[in-house]
């Protein structure tokens, strides 16, 4: 659960980091377990930023931390303990209210892996784990999700679902859910990988493809392509409830719990916006097709030289192929 931003607030408001020098002026704020936090401004351009400090830990110099458009993660040292000091900071250019709630999200985001007795080098991951699923958020353009964007994580949501359903551990099913984290494909489990596509449609099944990558099985093999049908309607689910049944599947597990609301904050989906989507839900069918030898795409290989990108459409319903069930399909993928 995301903290309260006053203590930011109220500790920002008193600081000055406008002064001729290089330097951190910083106020201590609630400290998560191990962990000690400050609010701070750094002088000379007066930057808001929090600074976590991590008991003992050290990063590699070639370890790269996020960086996003509003934002940025830079080594700090405010004070001499021994500490890796960690600066989360507000660029020139970055959305005050926006970077406010980055940090009460991210600072949640560690106690609440703290609650779930995580020791220090996994709230370093932590850290730089959610800071990295915002900076794949900002870089979508950080708004409410599109009814099309909506469409697409129920259809995610619901596929993460059959897949832990099917037998997958919480903790594979989240960590191998890459599309909000801009994969090729939206899961890579095994050997092979699932690309999900949704619609509403009654009338044939249309997906759009985004990318030469997105049906080329040249990597992972193998290549499923899992069309979810939903029909609107009062009485199903909406996306705040499909999130809820995902985090519920989580729960047990503190390492999936963490990797869902990383891929949730990368997807642009918040709490906060929940009354945004009211529509509701139900689930149709869900249609699994092997991509191989006659299935309609275009890939990297398969195009005339100087094509480098391309996107299309196509109609799941009028593809011939080796039609499975999900349980099936990660079967063959060698996961289970």
């Amino acid at each position: 659960m995301a903290r309260l931003s006053d203590e930011f607030l109220m500790a920002w408001s008193s600081l000055s980091g406008d002064g001729p020098d290089m330097g951190w002026q910083t106020i201590s704020v609630t400290p998560t377990g191990p962990l000690e936090l400050c609010a701070g401004r750094r002088a000379p351009d007066n930057a808001e930023a929090v600074l976590v400090g991590f008991p003992a830990e050290r990063l590699a110099a070639a370890d790269k931390l996020p960086e996003g458009q509003g934002f940025a993660i830079e080594r700090a040292n405010p004070e001499d303990r021994g500490m890796l000091w960690l600066a989360l900071t507000r660029k020139a250019a970055g959305n005050a209210e926006l970077f406010t709630d980055m940090v009460c999200n991210v600072t949640g985001a560690l106690d609440g892996a703290v609650a779930a007795g995580a020791d220090v080098a996994k709230l370093l991951r932590v850290f730089v784990g959610r800071v990295g699923a915002w900076q794949e958020f900002m870089r979508k353009g950080s708004q409410i999700l599109s009814p099309e964007a909506e469409i697409g994580l129920v259809g995610e949501l619901a596929t993460l679902l059959q897949i832990i359903e099917a037998g997958i551990s919480a903790t594979a099913a989240t960590e191998g859910w890459l599309g909000p984290l801009d994969g090729a494909q939206d899961f890579e489990l095994g050997t092979g990988a699932l690309e999900v596509k949704s619609t509403l449609s009654s009338a044939g099944f249309p997906a759009r493809i985004g990318s030469l990558e997105q049906l080329d099985d040249s990597v992972r093999q193998p290549l499923f392509v899992v069309g979810v049908r939903l029909r609107q309607t009062e009485s199903g689910l909406g996306l705040p409830d499909f999130v809820d049944a995902a985090r519920l599947a989580a729960k047990a597990d503190p390492g999936a719990a963490s990797a869902l609301d990383d891929r949730l904050v990368a997807a642009g989906y918040f709490d906060a916006h929940a009354n945004h989507y009211p529509r509701r839900f139900a689930l149709v069918d869900t249609l699994v097709i092997e991509v191989g030898d006659g299935f309609p795409r275009f890939t990297v290989g398969g195009v005339p030289f100087g094509i480098t990108g391309a996107a299309y459409g196509i109609d799941l319903d009028k593809v011939v192929g080796h039609r499975v069930d999900v349980a099936t399909a990660l079967k063959k993928t060698g996961v289970i």
